[in-house]
């Protein structure tokens, strides 16, 4: 399908698919505008495009009620178009909005802000000589075919299992022809590349790149920074702290016994202003002190009467609020309670759950646990309870901030 033109001689386009909505990410907004390096993501992903000195045009295909805030993030390096109610329908619209003249368009996802530009040259290689191209990397794992009901249904060899991903490379009329035809017959293809080869075109896999990552998840997020860290020299890309908490509380009678927001039926219970819950006030502790924001004594005092008797449930609750406020928020906390009775394995469960739901983290992100002092000291003595706690805090991404428009 090729001709001899040169590759610097293409005109090339890129369909941007910026339709996700980040459920997955818990951010509350589309994940294409999270950021990373202190960029949305969205951006650095327009400039990898741009890059490329073939590309001619960049269109990016969006929910119409995030073109405003698109357009103002890629200036010119970019037009923004309304997508439709599907990836495909998004695709089409976009391919639909470029010039007659264009060669070659490449698709790619929003959400890869990292792919290679030698991956983009392979892609865009190859499809002006074959007509069609795709990234892909050889799958590592064994994959299953596994019925709704979790049977095992089918081993498919590993040798021809390949992890797709994009930009993915078209001779212009050939896509455009094989997005018309799905469209009108009313065909939902997986990706572009499903929708070409339905259309009796074959499609060439050339290597993809592990760092051509797709972010979908959290963690996702952390690992891209880190990437774009690594290219940059900039190793702080993504801001990690640790902090430790230590606190200590005398067992005295008439008094409830609350460790980790669970009361356990015990004959004295722990001293203090507030519930005492020993354990919290530690994780409450290594949290601020992470994010150097001082410590419980500084925010809840025992001088003030409003926080008599209060459950240490909500101050925990409240230094997540403020971890968020200043633009931290928990990966994990790991705490050990030091005392001679009672048992606590009974309860840690619980008090896992507690502390997991008060910072918004996974029960596995909580680790609680219990020695004793071996009969040594207050503790090992019966006096009192102590407790230590590590956390781990990241950086959240920052909002994306709206920007005026001229009307």
């Amino acid at each position: 399908m090729g001709n001899n033109r040169t590759l610097s001689r293409l005109r090339v386009a890129a369909v941007v698919a910026a339709g996700g909505t980040g459920t997955r990410m818990n951010a509350g907004i589309p994940k294409q505008f999270l950021e990373i390096a202190g960029r949305p993501i969205l951006c650095h992903t327009v400039e990898r495009l741009a890059e490329l000195e073939q590309v001619r045009e960049i269109v990016v295909a969006l929910p119409p009620e995030h073109i405003a805030r698109a357009e103002a993030l890629v200036g010119a390096r970019a037009r923004c178009v309304a997508g439709g109610a599907s990836r495909q329908d998004s695709v089409l619209n976009a391919v639909r909005a470029l010039p007659a003249e264009i060669d070659v368009i490449l698709v790619h996802d929003a959400v890869r802000p990292l792919c290679p530009g030698d991956v983009m040259l392979r892609v865009l290689e190859t499809a002006w000589t074959k007509g069609a191209a795709i990234p892909g990397l050889p799958a590592t794992d064994t994959i299953g075919r596994v019925s709704r009901r979790g049977r095992l249904l089918q081993t498919p060899p590993r040798a021809e299992l390949y992890a797709i991903q994009t930009p993915q490379g078209f001779h212009a009329a050939l896509l455009r022809r094989a997005l018309e035809a799905a469209d009108a017959e009313g065909f939902q293809g997986t990706d572009e590349s499903s929708v070409v080869r339905r259309a009796g075109h074959a499609v060439w896999v050339v290597p993809g790149s592990p760092d051509n990552l797709k972010i979908t998840r959290p963690l996702d997020l952390e690992l891209a920074a880190r990437l774009m860290g690594k290219e940059t020299g900039n190793m702080n890309a993504t801001q990690v702290r640790i902090g430790q908490g230590i606190d200590y509380h005398r067992l005295a009678a008439g008094r409830r016994l609350v460790l980790g927001g669970v009361e356990i039926p015990f004959e004295r219970g722990l001293e203090g202003h507030s519930d005492a819950d020993v354990l919290l006030h530690a994780v409450c502790d290594a949290l601020l002190g992470a994010a150097a924001m001082g410590d419980i004594g500084r925010l809840f005092p025992d001088t003030d009467p409003a926080w008599r008797g209060r459950a240490s449930l909500h101050f925990l609750e409240e230094v997540a609020r403020r971890l968020a406020a200043a633009g931290w928020r928990a990966l994990n906390v790991d705490a050990t309670l030091v005392l001679e009775r009672p048992k606590i394995a009974p309860h840690a469960p619980r008090m896992r759950r507690n502390i997991a739901a008060a910072l918004g983290l996974d029960e596995g992100a909580v680790s609680v646990k219990a020695t004793t002092s071996e009969g040594m000291n207050a503790e090992g003595r019966g006096e009192g309870v102590s407790a230590q706690a590590v956390a781990l805090i990241a950086r959240t991404p920052a909002p994306v901030k709206e920007k005026d428009h001229e009307p």
